[in-house]
């Protein structure tokens, strides 16, 4: 962080923000008395062999909190999980932040997805981070490389949403906002960066407890499909080309975009 951390608790400061995640903060014991925050309490974890990566969670001192232990293999994943209490008629909000380097070998991958099926048991999971994964197609679901497939993987095993839609860094999508819950993240905006860094401020809002009324279920409405064209359409794509060399999950992936996709043009919805 270095000289950012003035500009940071002016931003906070200036947006009463009630979460403020940090990925790639490159600290170490050198940096405790910088690290606090007036009105925060923080959870940080540092790489403790070499330079570089790093976690920070600050919570507003408000809210009742308390960090989560997941797995056995926590100290190779830098990775933070924090229980923000709810009120008595609202669930709690697991909040996870990971940076993920983008040389990071597979079995930490495996360690970090143990880490996240666990937090996804929750009624409520925010996680956001830095995953570094530019090659995945979130519009397609689909990636080029076998640990970012292993990723739309692990989300799709655990009913995960990826709520960002713009790219983070250099046209890149990199940094997301996972959780299990429809509704629960909302006025995603990506933009402003905090000093001199390449990566893009993502912003949003938790909604705990769904604190909107208005229902977001919608039905279809087989009245108005047109079956004989989305049976074209669908019987147009090329599927064993499509399909070739994808293992289960990732072709199950694809297969299930392309149908909802087509269903979403020639199907109409009903609220």
């Amino acid at each position: 962080m270095g000289n950012k951390q003035e500009e940071l608790e002016a931003i906070v400061q200036q947006n009463s923000y009630n979460l403020v995640a940090i990925t790639e903060t490159w600290w170490d014991s050198s940096c405790d008395c910088h690290a606090v925050m007036d009105g925060y309490r923080l959870f940080r974890k540092d790489r403790p062999t070499r330079r570089g990566g790093g976690v920070v969670l600050y919570v507003r001192e408000q809210l009742e909190c308390i960090e989560l232990c997941l797995g056995e293999d926590e100290e190779r994943v830098e990775s933070l999980w924090v229980r923000i209490k709810g009120q008595p008629h609202v669930g709690d909000v697991i909040v996870g932040v990971y940076y993920r380097p983008p040389d990071q070998e597979e079995e930490v991958d495996e360690a970090f997805y143990r880490q996240l099926q666990a937090a996804s048991q929750s009624q409520a999971l925010v996680l956001m981070g830095d995953l570094n994964h530019p090659d995945i197609s979130w519009e397609d679901h689909t990636a080029r490389h076998m640990q970012s497939r292993r990723l739309l993987q692990s989300i799709d095993d655990n009913f995960l949403m990826q709520v960002v839609e713009e790219p983070t860094r250099r046209g890149a999508l990199l940094d997301l906002v996972l959780t299990n819950k429809e509704g629960l993240v909302e006025d995603v905006k990506v933009g402003g960066r905090l000093g001199c860094s390449d990566h893009e401020m993502v912003d949003f809002r938790i909604l705990r407890g769904g604190s909107r009324a208005i229902s977001r279920i919608k039905t279809l409405d087989l009245k108005r499909a047109n079956c004989g064209v989305f049976k074209e359409l669908v019987g147009g794509i090329p599927w064993a080309r499509a399909l070739e060399g994808r293992g289960v999950q990732e072709c199950w992936s694809l297969f299930k975009h392309h149908v909802l996709h087509t269903q979403n043009l020639r199907i109409g919805a009903s609220p």
